[in-house]
């Protein structure tokens, strides 16, 4: 039996004024995606490509769910969790690679 790991997770600009919350099956492959520009949209205009933030869950539901609960969330939230969990706002990305 093969289990498939979901992700949540937060990208940032550089400067860190721009917050995107989106789920994945594959948290390498899309953010990479997001670096190299190649998703339209929100994300390629606003130059969102750093790692800041991810969670894992084991099923597409519950990792949903939690991205909604983020969405919800202020801005004030988000950044209070992306404190916790990554204080000095670090890129993420090179350690999914290790």
């Amino acid at each position: 039996m093969t289990f498939k790991t979901f992700a949540v997770c937060i990208l940032t600009n550089k400067n860190n004024t721009v917050l995107y919350t989106g789920v994945t099956s594959d948290l390498k492959r899309r953010v990479s995606d997001h670096k190299m520009k190649l998703i339209p949209g929100f994300t390629k205009q606003y130059n969102v490509d750093r790692l800041v933030y991810f969670e894992w869950f084991e099923d597409a539901p519950n990792a949903i769910e939690r991205e909604k609960q983020i969405k919800a969330g202020s801005r004030s939230k988000k950044i209070a969790l992306i404190n916790s969990f990554n204080p000095e706002w670090n890129d993420l990305f090179e350690s999914l690679l290790e």
